[in-house]
């Protein structure tokens, strides 16, 4: 049973930090890919940051770059979402997936994924 169980989210108030965890369990963790998807109210669920497992190559959101890092402890059973100079507009829930499908790049939109955590809500507000 794989398990992705997302942590850390909150309030937070714009150009504020935050840091989300997603911890994996009951899945070799010789999986393809990871990473971390998000959805706001009346948008589509879009790709934030993923890696791909055997070589560390990482993709992320346009919106995002040169704010967010994606990392992951060397286990690879936890991966990070580390979130600076935050926006109202990142406002959603984030979700962690994972999967063993093989297609690149990943982070496009959320196809692909297999397993899904149940998310953990941010807000970006004054």
């Amino acid at each position: 049973q794989v398990q992705l169980v997302e942590s850390g989210g909150g309030l937070v108030q714009p150009g504020g930090s935050l840091r989300l965890s997603c911890a994996v369990s009951g899945f070799g963790l010789n999986y393809y890919g990871i990473g971390w998807f998000r959805q706001a109210p009346g948008k589509e669920r879009e790709g934030v940051a993923c890696i791909r497992n055997k070589d560390d190559s990482v993709v992320y959101g346009d919106s995002v770059k040169g704010r967010f890092t994606i990392s992951r402890d060397d286990g690879k059973n936890t991966i990070y979402l580390q979130m600076n100079s935050l926006k109202p507009e990142d406002t959603a829930v984030y979700y962690c997936a994972l999967t063993n499908r093989v297609f690149w790049p990943l982070c496009v939109g959320s196809y692909g994924m297999e397993y899904w955590g149940e998310g953990t809500l941010v807000t970006v507000s004054s």
